[in-house]
């Protein structure tokens, strides 16, 4: 991998998957070749127009772009392209939690191996990931899944903030993002809206634009959450980090109509030292960074990991809390 150029795909072109094509576009060891959403697709040896792509309006597919088509079947074209892509960040909408595992199966189904990482989120979802692990192996491909901020880079952090101590008690994450167009996360802001209490996973899909805009009125445009539904619990479970899934606890606020936060994104592990001391590790993200800041950056941090661990023939789906993000140059 060293001096060579990484050809990526992303599934999806919503607010995260654009997020990823602005970031893409900054690095010198990534190349975007290939993009689509649920109307279409576009692919390009050389590389796709930045630019190009963050001009177009919302609703407009990326199929439309002077190197796009339009297609019934996007995801299956990118996985026709597998011989011209080195790995795939998966920025689709994780409701329902089937949705992004069952796309996952398609590649396998392909047989083609294939590299990826994603944002997902909710427990179920990343519980079914794993399941994936045999197809995956078989097919030689690499999977890091919860590669977003919570879970990713807070999870991550809390793996080297618990080298510290002898026993965990507790792990929390406090997390605070501003936007300043719902429109552009649209996806994010329903996943989040199936954490309120009375909303379900099936219920917040099928909530019409028009409904949210009414929550989001009710509200003040801000979403408060608590005991969120969160993958970074089983992740650090995986690796030991907690003994019990009920030492995780995600809440957060977003806030729709301001691209300040909130509040400030931390995670805070609590544990008892060697000593037999009770102590606290607190880190905490820069209130300037925006949730696709980082979210993207670990997500692609990641990838390159993956396609590391690939080169090593070392193949299935792991955690984001099993392995460091490499940085992208």
């Amino acid at each position: 991998m060293a001096g060579s150029m990484i050809r990526v795909a992303i599934l999806g072109a919503g607010g995260l998957g654009k997020a990823a094509v602005r970031i893409i576009g900054m690095k010198k060891e990534m190349r975007l070749v290939a993009i689509c959403d649920s109307s279409g697709f576009a692919y390009k040896k050389d590389g796709l127009s930045t630019k190009e792509i963050l001009n177009l309006k919302y609703h407009v597919s990326v199929g439309d772009l002077s190197c796009g088509r339009r297609a019934s079947d996007a995801i299956g074209e990118i996985i026709n392209l597998s011989s011209k892509i080195d790995g795939v960040f998966v920025a689709l909408p994780n409701l329902p939690n089937r949705f992004i595992p069952d796309v996952t199966r398609r590649f396998i189904d392909s047989n083609c191996p294939y590299v990826f990482t994603d944002a997902l989120k909710r427990t179920g979802a990343v519980r079914l990931m794993f399941k994936l692990d045999k197809g995956l192996k078989k097919t030689k491909s690499v999977y890091i899944t919860g590669c977003g901020a919570t879970p990713g880079l807070l999870t991550a952090a809390a793996v080297i903030a618990a080298q510290s101590f002898i026993k965990v008690e507790d792990v929390n994450i406090r997390w605070g993002v501003g936007i300043s167009n719902w429109e552009a996360y649209k996806a994010t802001i329903r996943e989040d809206i199936a954490h309120m209490p009375g909303y379900t996973v099936e219920k917040a899909r099928r909530m019409s634009d028009g409904e949210v805009e009414k929550l989001l009125a009710r509200t003040g445009g801000r979403l408060e959450l608590h005991e969120m539904e969160h993958a970074d619990d089983i992740l650090l479970k995986r690796v030991g980090v907690v003994d019990s899934n009920n030492k995780v606890h995600v809440g957060g606020v977003m806030d729709t109509r301001s691209s300040k936060k909130p509040v400030s994104t931390t995670m805070t592990l609590t544990g008892i030292t060697f000593e037999g001391k009770r102590s606290s590790h607190k880190f905490i993200l820069g209130d300037e960074t925006s949730m696709a800041a980082n979210v993207i950056g670990p997500a692609l941090g990641y990838l390159k990991r993956a396609i590391w661990l690939k080169e090593r023939r070392l193949y299935g789906i792991f955690g984001s809390t099993e392995f460091m993000p490499m940085v992208v140059k």
